[in-house]
């Protein structure tokens, strides 16, 4: 299973156009992650460990989520989830509104290669 620095970058586009266009990248095979968020305690351990050419995790207040449009599906935030919350999501959807400002709203505040965790 390669990790986001073994991805070949032809399989990759940048972060923001994958923003732009709202998509999942047609080259990736595996399906995007979910924080089931009635086990999640909001560390943010996900979000700190997401790799930033993905920047797939945001820190709404209440719960912490995955947009799958951002998400390859790589490991690296399910290894490091203290409470094991966080799944394959076989049927996701695409991304609400609501949660595509909140990405907007990270990439203008200057964040556009990783989204900015959470201070406490």
């Amino acid at each position: 299973m390669p990790w986001p620095s073994e991805i070949p970058p032809r399989n990759q586009a940048p972060r923001s156009e994958r923003i732009a266009q709202q998509s999942r990248l047609a080259s990736w095979r595996k399906p995007p992650r979910r924080i089931e968020t009635t086990e999640c305690i909001t560390c943010d351990t996900c979000l700190r460990h997401c790799p930033p050419e993905f920047g797939a995790i945001f820190d709404r207040g209440l719960d912490v989520v995955i947009v799958p449009e951002l998400c390859s599906g790589c490991p690296a935030c399910v290894v490091v989830c203290p409470v094991d919350c966080i799944y394959v999501d076989e049927d996701w959807r695409p991304s609400t509104d609501d949660v595509w400002s909140l990405v907007e709203l990270t990439d203008r505040a200057g964040a556009a290669s990783a989204p900015t965790p959470r201070v406490p």
